[in-house]
């Protein structure tokens, strides 16, 4: 899973003479000695110990990481849970069927009956935050190799992960900040049963479709409805019919009276991560090359989807989550470059580069110590600019390109099995971990949309990626085949073990 960091963004809604916004991202580890007192005065009504407690209930309690990474909260005090319907979406995909379109007409379960589980999905609370830098740091050195100060580093973070974690059934992360000069202990409590209670339809929850989701303002009822559940102590457990809804420390209240302008505004959740502190060289780097070539080919993944949805309602409920995945960051990069430019980040990033280098050189022992820091950045970004197509289009188009080389891949574990391990029992588990992964596998997989995806991606490549840079493999496809990648996806795909013919 990866880890998201509970952070607070504040802001004065507003048109008054005095109303004004302070944006902006702090760990809420910090709120009373940084952002309080400013937001008494901007009109909050909370204490700090409200908001962030470690010892007793606060705002952070009702807040969640909802799955991977999407933020949630509790709205009540029997576990129900809100986020976003396109958090959701996947889980209302996975109940839905021609005859069930939940995606389409949206599902409300009546009571906890009728509510629906979903095995793999987790709700995360925080328990607390503690700054553990002096811990990380206290035998790194400044004549350490970059090598050996991650070594070291890592070493240092998983002991006190271990010594946090101790004899509980708590989830424990180190994570750095400001570019590995902070380090900070996140303490988690997982829950494993969660259940789908509601959901609009997709027409209100996806109400302009993928351009909603990266834009402001937003015009999307973009919303679901779940309730975490445990054991009948409290404990985090497994889905069992015996579990009860969750009593959770603290819930948010839902308030109708509405908002006046200039009301305050805060919210509490958690982002995903910052590049604020990259370079000129790699705000050039995601510009000319990465953005573009990531936005295009999946540009092309999701036409040849898209094409096959509109075609037949079962391929579309098929690959409905699958179509959102790939369209959300599509989406995003192409937001983020119209973005860069015309904010014009990059000609900033130039001349705050152009301070540093002249507060740099007003001082002969800063002279000597970071005289050549922007010097490696930028002969760094020259090496990786030369790599960074080939190494885009082997991860989106070849590793994530078409679902049957990614489901090739799981055998790679069997095949390890088999050569180095004679247990049978142990190959036996192997196999059966397999099988049980491959029902849900073939339950949204259509293998003549997967065959026009691996030819797409397959052309782009060839066609993108230097040939020097393309591995022998490609290149013995491309010369037999003579450049044809939609002949050679059919005779895969006909001669093919894996796609349950």
């Amino acid at each position: 899973m990866k880890i998201r960091i509970l952070s607070f963004l504040v802001l004065l809604i507003g048109i008054q003479p005095l109303a004004k916004s302070d944006e902006g991202m702090w760990l809420p580890l910090f709120i009373e000695r940084l952002n309080y007192v400013d937001m008494q005065k901007m009109g909050l009504q909370l204490t700090a110990e409200e908001i962030f407690s470690i010892n007793n209930s606060s705002l952070k309690d009702a807040i969640a990481i909802f799955g991977r990474g999407c933020t949630s909260e509790i709205i009540s005090d029997q576990g129900l849970l809100l986020t976003n319907h396109h958090c959701g979406y996947g889980r209302i995909q996975a109940h839905s069927s021609l005859e069930n379109d939940y995606l389409s007409d949206g599902f409300w379960a009546e009571n906890f009956e009728e509510e629906l589980p979903n095995p793999g999905l987790n709700v995360t609370f925080l328990i607390r935050i503690e700054d553990v830098t002096e811990k990380i740091l206290a035998e790194v050195t400044e004549d350490m190799t970059e090598e050996e100060r991650s070594e070291n580093i890592e070493a240092i973070a998983d002991e006190v992960e271990k010594e946090a974690k101790g004899e509980t059934h708590y989830k424990c992360s180190v994570r750095s900040f400001f570019e590995g000069n902070e380090y900070y202990l996140f303490v988690y409590e997982v829950f494993k049963d969660v259940r789908l209670v509601g959901a609009p339809p997709s027409s209100i929850g996806k109400f302009g479709a993928d351009t909603d989701n990266w834009m402001w303002p937003r015009h999307t009822g973009d919303f679901s409805m779940f309730r975490v559940y445990t054991d009948k102590n409290g404990n985090p457990a497994e889905y069992s019919e015996d579990n009860i809804p969750m009593k959770p420390k603290h819930h948010l209240p839902v308030s109708i009276a509405g908002v006046e302008k200039g009301d305050f505004s805060m919210i509490l959740g958690y982002p995903g991560g910052t590049d604020r502190y990259m370079t000129s060289y790699g705000v050039k780097m995601g510009l000319d090359i990465f953005n573009p070539a990531f936005i295009a080919i999946r540009d092309r993944k999701l036409n040849v989807m898209m094409e096959d949805m509109q075609a037949d309602p079962g391929i579309r409920i098929k690959y409905a989550t699958k179509y959102a995945r790939l369209a959300n960051y599509w989406k995003y990069y192409i937001g983020q470059s119209r973005g860069l430019k015309k904010l014009k980040v990059y000609e900033k990033k130039q001349r705050l580069e152009e301070d540093f280098t002249n507060w740099v050189n007003a001082d002969q022992s800063r002279k000597d110590k970071y005289g050549e820091a922007l010097n490696y950045i930028a002969e760094a970004y020259k090496k990786l600019s030369d790599l960074q197509v080939a190494g885009i289009y082997q991860r989106e188009a070849i590793t994530r390109g078409s679902e049957i080389l990614g489901l090739a891949d799981r055998f790679t574990v069997l095949r390890d099995s088999l050569i180095t391990d004679a247990d049978e029992e142990n190959v036996d588990k192997v196999i059966e971990g397999i099988k049980g992964r491959l029902d849900n596998y073939f339950k949204d997989y259509n293998a003549p949309t997967d065959q026009k995806l691996l030819a797409a991606v397959l052309d782009m490549y060839s066609k993108n990626v230097h040939e020097y840079q393309q591995p022998d493999y490609f290149k013995k496809i491309a010369s037999k085949y003579k450049g044809n990648f939609t002949t050679y996806a059919e005779d895969l795909f006909a001669k093919s073990n894996y796609w349950g013919r």
